[in-house]
C-alpha cells in the first residue's frame, strides 16, 4: 500500500470515529455508531499492516499478536456479563496505559532513526510525556478494576499529606524530566526515564486508592480520557496522524464526560482527584452532626407491592447498583411490559451517575430490550414525581437521598437526586438498611409514605411478577 492510499485510509476511518461518537451519544443510533466504530478500526489496522512503515518480516509477529489479541477478545466478548462492564472498560484502560510506555520506551531506544537539535527535543519530550500520561493510566486503571470487582474495597485510603505527597512527585518528575532531555546518550537518560515511570505509577496506584466508592463513575470516566491522551501520545511517538486524532477525540470526549458527570454530582473535577468522598457502603451510618433520621422503617412483602403496583396509574422505576448486581433488569422488563398492557404508564428515571459506570443502567435496560422512549434523565423526569403514584427505587440509594437538598451539613448536599419521595408512595428495595457508597443514612427510608421491599432484587421481583400475574 502506498503513502498516499494509507493517508486516504486513514482520513476515512476518522471520519468514520467522528460518526461512530455521534452515533453512540443516543440509544437509538447505538447500534450504527457501533458499527461505524468497527469499520473505521478495521480500515485503520489494514493501512497500517500493509502501509509502507511495515516491512515483510514484521508480518509475522503482527498476525500472531492480532490472533492473540484477537481470540482474548472475542473470550471477553462472550464471557464477561453486562455487570461487569465496568471492571472491563478499566481494564481495557490500563491496556491502553501499558502500550503507551512499552511504546515509549521503544522509540527511546530505536536508533533506526537519527534526531538533531530541536528535533531530538522534541521527540525526547513526547516520549516522556506519553510514559507519563501511559504510567499513570495503567496503574490507576488497575486500581480502579480492583475497586471495580470487589478486589479492593471501595473506602478511600487517605495517607497523611498526601497532598504534599503528590506535589513531591510531581516535583521529582520535573527534576528527572529536565535530566532526561540533557543527557548525553541512551544509557544515562534511561535512569531518569525509569524513575520518573516508577513515581507514575505510584501516583496512578496513590491518585485512585485516595478516591472512594461514591466517585467511582467519575473515575472510570476519567481513566477514559486519560487513555485517549495516552494514545495521543502514542501516536505522536511514532508519528502516527491517526493515532493523534483519535486519541485526542477520546481523550477530549472522556473529559467532556467527566465535567457532565461531576456536575451531576455537584462536585467539582479537583475535589474528585483529591479523594476521600464514599466508604464503600456497610452498616448504617449515621446522619450529618450524629442525629439519626426521626420516623418509623415500615416493610411491605412482594405481594402488597404487587398490589400497589396494579393499583397505580402512574409508575416510575428508579434503578442503580443493586439492579445491576441481581442481575434482575429482564425481570424489571416482564414486569414493566405486564403493567403497560394493564394501561399503568410506567417510565425509568434514570440518574447521570447510577451504578458503577457512565450509562451502566441504560445498558443493562436496553439489553432487556426495555423501550428507549420510557427511559428518562433525571432532568426530564424529576418535575413528573408529584403526579406518580408509586416510585420504585431497585437497589439505589444516594441517588435518591434527600438529604442533599434538606441537610446543608449532608457530605452529598447540593447534590442532584431522583425526587422519588415526593411521589404518593415510594418503595425502596433493598438488602438491609446499610448505607450507600457515600458512607450515610437515607432519610428517605423513615418517611411516612416510604415503603422498603427488603431481599435480593432478583428474588423480591420474581415474586412480584408472580403476584401480579396471579
Amino acid at each position: 500500500m502506498t503513502s498516499s492510499l494509507a493517508t486516504v485510509s486513514y482520513i476515512g476511518a476518522t471520519i468514520l470515529f467522528i460518526l461512530s461518537l455521534g452515533g453512540l451519544s443516543n440509544p437509538e443510533t447505538a447500534r450504527r455508531g457501533n458499527l461505524f466504530g468497527i469499520i473505521g478500526m478495521a480500515i485503520a489496522v489494514v493501512a497500517t499492516v500493509f502501509g509502507p512503515r511495515v516491512t515483510a518480516a514484521g508480518y509475522a509477529w503482527i498476525i500472531g499478536a492480532l490472533v492473540v489479541g484477537g481470540a482474548i477478545g472475542l473470550v471477553a466478548a462472550k464471557k464477561v456479563q453486562m455487570t461487569q462492564m465496568p471492571e472491563l472498560v478499566a481494564l481495557m484502560h490500563s491496556l491502553v496505559g501499558l502500550a503507551a510506555c512499552l511504546v515509549g520506551f521503544a522509540s527511546y531506544v530505536d536508533t533506526s532513526i537519527e534526531f538533531t537539535g530541536a528535533e531530538k527535543a522534541i521527540h525526547e519530550m513526547e516520549i516522556y510525556i506519553g510514559i507519563l500520561i501511559g504510567a499513570v493510566t495503567f496503574s490507576g486503571s488497575i486500581i480502579a478494576f480492583g475497586k471495580l470487582s470487589g478486589r479492593i474495597g471501595g473506602k478511600p485510603l487517605l495517607l497523611p499529606a498526601r497532598h504534599w505527597l503528590n506535589l513531591i512527585g510531581l516535583l521529582v518528575v520535573i527534576w528527572f524530566g529536565r535530566e532526561f532531555l540533557h543527557a548525553k546518550d541512551i544509557q544515562s537518560g534511561m535512569t531518569p526515564l525509569i524513575i520518573m515511570t516508577v513515581v507514575s505509577l505510584l501516583f496512578g496506584i496513590h491518585m485512585v486508592m485516595a478516591i472512594g466508592g461514591a466517585d467511582m463513575p467519575v473515575v472510570v470516566s476519567m481513566l477514559n480520557s486519560y487513555s485517549g491522551w495516552a494514545a495521543a501520545a502514542t501516536g505522536f511517538m511514532l508519528s502516527n496522524d491517526l493515532l493523534i486524532v483519535v486519541g485526542a477525540l477520546v481523550g477530549s470526549s472522556g473529559a467532556i464526560l467527566s465535567y457532565i458527570m461531576c456536575r451531576a454530582m455537584n462536585r467539582n473535577f479537583i475535589s474528585v482527584i483529591a479523594g476521600g468522598f464514599g466508604t464503600g457502603g456497610g452498616a448504617p451510618a449515621a446522619a450529618a452532626g450524629g442525629e439519626q433520621p426521626q420516623g418509623e422503617v415500615v416493610s411491605v412483602s412482594a405481594l402488597e407491592t404487587a398490589e400497589m403496583l396494579r393499583e397505580a396509574k402512574n409508575v416510575i422505576i428508579v434503578p442503580g447498583y443493586g439492579m445491576a448486581v441481581a442481575q434482575a433488569q429482564h425481570t424489571v422488563y416482564e414486569i414493566t411490559k405486564l403493567l403497560r398492557e394493564k394501561g399503568v404508564n410506567v417510565r425509568f428515571g434514570i440518574h447521570p451517575v447510577a451504578g458503577r459506570m457512565p450509562g451502566h443502567m441504560n445498558v443493562l435496560l436496553a439489553e432487556a430490550k426495555v423501550p428507549y422512549d420510557i427511559v428518562l434523565e433525571m432532568d426530564e423526569i424529576n418535575e413528573d414525581f408529584p403526579q406518580t403514584d408509586v416510585a420504585m427505587v431497585i437497589g439505589a440509594n444516594d441517588i435518591v437521598n434527600p438529604a442533599a437538598q434538606e441537610d446543608p451539613q449532608s457530605p452529598i448536599a447540593g447534590m442532584p437526586v431522583l425526587e422519588v419521595w415526593k411521589a404518593h408512595t415510594s418503595i425502596v428495595m433493598k438488602r438491609s438498611m446499610a448505607s450507600g457508597y457515600a458512607g450515610i443514612d437515607n432519610p428517605l427510608f423513615y418517611k411516612e409514605n416510604n415503603r422498603m421491599l427488603f431481599g435480593d432484587a432478583k428474588k423480591m421481583l420474581d415474586e412480584v411478577w408472580a403476584a401480579l400475574k396471579a
